[in-house]
This record gives C-alpha cells, sequence and structure tokens, in this order.
C-alpha cells in the first residue's frame, strides 16, 4: 500500500460552533410614551435575541431606552407606555399536551398566560432594591408569599427552607429572612432580590442594573456570585448597564442604544477590541486604562438629545467627530458589515465612504485566512 502524506498546514473546513438556541426573541419592538403627535418615541425598531444560557448586554447613556425595552418585553411598561408595534417571543423548555415546546407571544398573551410566565419563567432584578422589597413586610414573608402563590404544593416549613437555601446561594444567611428592607445594606438589598429573582428556577433573568449604587467592592462580589449561578443553573440574561466596561467581562454579546435605536452589535470581545460605531468608540474611551502611559481622556462631547427634539439623519451626528452629510440628512439602519456578524447603524460603514482608523481596527474573532501551505522539502539525494 501507498501511504497517504498527511495534510499540511490548517484543515480546509472546521466544523463550526453549535449556536445556542433563542430563549427570548424581539424583533421590530418600537415603545412610545404618550399619544399623537406629542408622543415620545423611546425605543424604535429594536431587534435583539437572547440565547439560552448566554449573557446579552445592553448598554448606553441614561435616557436611551434600555429598560424600557426590558419592561416592555415582559408587559411591565407602566402608563403613559406604549407599545406601538413588533413582536416579543418566549421559546420555554417546557413542553404543552402535545409533547412541542412551548412558544408564547409576549405581546398578545392574556393576563393569565402572563402571570404564569413572569417570575416562573422570566424574572427581573430591579435597579432599586430599596425600592422593589416591601418596606413593612420582613424579607422572610416575601419569600413566603412569593413561594406560597408560585408553589402551592410546598409547606410553610418547606418554603422557608427554600428562602434560606436561596439566600445562602447568594451569600447570606437564613436569619436575615427575620430582617426589613431598611435593615439591611445596599449589597444584602441586592442579594436578597437576586435570591427572590431565582426563588422559581427562571429561564431569563432581567438585570435592570443591579449594581448602580453599589461600590466598587460589592459590585464585583455580586457580580462574581451572579456568574457562578448562570453556570450553575443554566438561566440566560439580560443584562443592563450605562458601564459599557462591565459588559465586556460578563456579556456574551453586547447591543449598544442611543437615542431609542440599536447603535452597535457584537460578540462582547469584537466589541471592545474594534468598535465600528463612533458612540461604541466614545464609550469605551470615557474611562482610564489601568495601565500604560497616562494620556488625556476626550470623552463624548455634548449630552443626549431630548427624546421630543431628536435630531436629523443619525441622531449621534451633532456629537460625532467624522459626521458627513449624508449622517445629518439619512437615518441609519442596523445592519451587517462586509457581510460579517457584526452589525453598526452608521453610514461610516456604507459604500464608498472612508472608515476611520479608529473604527476599522481587525476583528479578534473575525476568522484568520488559512496560511499556505508549506513547500515539500527536498533531500540531496533527489537534486
Amino acid at each position: 500500500m501507498t501511504p497517504t502524506a498527511a495534510p499540511v498546514g490548517p484543515v480546509a473546513s472546521a466544523v463550526a460552533p453549535k449556536v445556542a438556541e433563542p430563549v427570548l426573541e424581539i424583533k421590530g419592538l418600537c415603545v412610545d410614551y404618550g399619544y399623537g403627535e406629542e408622543a415620545v418615541h423611546a425605543v424604535v425598531d429594536c431587534d435583539l435575541t437572547l440565547r439560552r444560557g448566554q449573557v446579552l448586554g445592553l448598554a448606553g447613556e441614561s435616557g436611551s431606552g434600555k429598560s424600557t425595552i426590558a419592561m416592555a418585553a415582559i408587559r411591565l411598561l407602566r402608563a403613559p407606555g406604549i407599545i406601538t408595534g413588533g413582536e416579543v417571543t418566549f421559546y420555554s423548555r417546557k413542553t404543552g399536551p402535545d409533547g412541542e415546546r412551548v412558544t408564547i407571544d409576549m405581546l398578545a398573551a392574556s393576563e393569565e398566560q402572563l402571570r404564569s410566565v413572569r417570575w416562573s419563567d422570566i424574572s427581573v432584578v430591579f435597579q432599586s432594591a430599596l425600592n422593589a422589597l416591601n418596606p413593612v413586610k420582613s424579607i422572610g414573608y416575601q419569600f413566603d408569599d412569593l413561594l406560597r402563590v408560585h408553589r402551592p404544593d410546598l409547606s410553610s416549613s418547606q418554603r422557608m427552607e427554600r428562602a434560606a437555601h436561596l439566600l445562602n446561594l447568594v451569600g447570606m444567611t437564613g436569619d436575615r429572612l427575620r430582617s426589613f428592607a431598611h435593615e439591611l445594606s445596599g449589597g444584602m438589598r441586592q442579594r436578597a432580590m437576586i435570591a427572590m429573582a431565582l426563588a422559581l428556577e427562571p429561564q431569563v433573568m432581567i438585570l435592570d442594573e443591579p449594581t448602580t449604587a453599589l461600590d466598587v467592592v460589592t459590585q464585583r462580589e455580586i457580580l462574581e456570585e451572579l456568574m457562578g449561578l448562570r453556570d450553575r443553573l443554566g438561566f440566560a440574561a439580560l443584562f443592563i448597564t450605562h458601564d459599557l466596561s462591565l459588559l465586556v467581562e460578563l456579556a456574551d454579546d453586547i447591543a449598544v442604544m442611543y437615542a431609542g435605536r440599536l447603535a452597535e452589535r457584537a460578540a462582547s470581545a469584537s466589541l471592545f477590541r474594534s468598535p465600528r460605531h463612533p458612540y461604541t468608540y466614545g464609550l469605551l474611551h470615557c474611562f482610564p486604562p489601568m495601565h500604560g502611559e497616562r494620556g488625556s481622556m476626550d470623552g463624548i462631547p455634548g449630552s443626549p438629545p431630548d427624546l421630543k427634539h431628536i435630531p436629523s439623519g443619525c441622531a449621534f451626528h451633532p456629537r460625532c467627530p467624522w459626521a458627513m452629510e449624508r449622517c445629518r440628512l439619512e437615518v441609519p439602519v442596523l445592519s451587517s458589515i462586509n457581510g460579517s456578524s457584526r452589525e453598526a447603524a452608521c453610514w461610516l460603514h456604507s459604500a464608498g465612504a472612508t472608515v476611520p482608523a479608529e473604527l476599522g481596527l481587525p476583528d479578534p474573532s473575525a476568522p484568520k485566512p488559512p496560511s499556505p501551505p508549506a513547500a515539500p522539502r527536498v533531500r540531496r539525494a533527489d537534486r
């Protein structure tokens, strides 16, 4: 037999990594505050996909529409918030009578369906635990109330055991069940809220700036506990924050919002190393590096626009150092860049435009072109 030569260089075709299935899908979501000509368009044509077991980060300045998207997705918007368009679909692990997995249209679901999904399948950790917790009821009473409604088969003692176990998961002791919200520190209140959000083993957790009011040490501890719980319990998380540097460490994918629209969407490593939107670039350069030479911080000039009087064209163009005439006239649409998985709503990446060097850095996650095969070595006897 003639031996077959082993291939030299990289394998021609590699098996692509398996993409996790979606658990919460948002398409074309539009949300207004108010009616008619006085309505404020808080969210415009937003698309997001949260995949099972992953963390999707949602970043942007205050008033960009981050929390509005999350509350609209689970129909918890307060008046005068109105959902004016779009779809929100929840893909549950649970199966129906026919053996098929349950799919719920969240915007068309009845109140009974929403009640069965909220907290049981999709839970929320709100921005201010002090406001979210009942000030006149003990932490234990609030755990008991939650478990009594959603787990009626549990006895009173079993509910208390479950509550103590949940507090232990987030680094608290069971004796804190007798405490009231005002008797806990900010970090402990936030931990208690996270424990309540985990009580029914949800498939999705919405974390609405859960560490905003905490010091950096407590913030780090809570985030490490959250990610450890995510790995153990397997829930997916929508993490909302204005701190983009925080998301780079936590999230699998990041979406950046500005003035109610998505500005950029990418894998976290790609977005951090090679931003494609001027706004993302500005956010990443608003905080100083921990190492290296000292330098002046430029930041982003100006302020976010008033949503009642959004500038024409791209809403970011008054603050953008690379704005063109087209940016002032036409609204950019979130679209793929050069056929890749990277998406940005920016005319600088359109045909004929010159991409600034700062927005054209190589993407670390982009597949590298295969290297040419090595030339065969020739032995002296064959010359």
